[in-house]
C-alpha cells in the first residue's frame, strides 16, 4: 500500500510525526484483509473484531513531507485468537524507513477473546507464512 506524506503527517521540521506510522499500519492491515476478501465492515457486522494487543516499531530513517511510502504487510503466527502482522515501510527510493510488528487478537462484541469463525480463520491461515 502506498502513501504520499502530506503536511498534516509531519511535525514543524517536515518529518513524519512518529504516531502517524500507527495510522499507516492500521490502513495497511485493513487493505491486507480486503485483499483476502475480508472486509473490516463485514467482519464488524458479524461481530468479529481484531484489536491491537501489542505494537512494536523500529524507526530506521525519517520520512519527510512529499515522500511516497510503500507499506508492505504480511502475517505470521496465526494461532487461535492471535495473529502477528509484520510491516516494512520503504520510501520512494527503496530506503527502509521503519519495521513493525503488530499482534492482533480476535474479540467479540463484548471484547472477549475468541477464535474467528472457521471461514475467516481459513482465509487468515492461508496468508500466514
Amino acid at each position: 500500500m502506498k502513501f504520499r506524506v502530506h503536511y498534516h503527517h509531519t511535525d514543524c521540521a517536515g518529518v513524519v510525526y512518529y504516531a502517524k506510522y500507527l495510522e499507516f499500519l492500521e490502513e495497511a492491515r485493513a487493505d491486507f484483509l480486503e485483499g483476502l476478501g475480508l472486509s473490516v465492515q463485514e467482519l464488524m457486522k458479524r461481530g468479529v473484531f481484531f484489536v491491537v494487543y501489542r505494537q512494536e516499531i523500529d524507526y530506521k530513517h525519517p520520512a519527510a513531507y512529499g515522500d511516497v511510502l510503500d507499506v508492505r504487510t504480511w502475517t505470521r503466527d496465526c494461532t487461535g485468537v492471535r495473529m502477528d502482522f509484520h510491516h516494512e515501510i520503504l520510501n520512494q527510493n527503496g530506503r527502509l524507513i521503519s519495521k513493525a510488528k503488530t499482534t492482533m487478537v480476535c474479540v467479540n462484541k463484548e471484547l472477549t477473546p475468541h477464535a474467528p469463525p472457521e471461514d475467516i480463520a481459513a482465509r487468515l491461515k492461508s496468508a500466514c507464512a
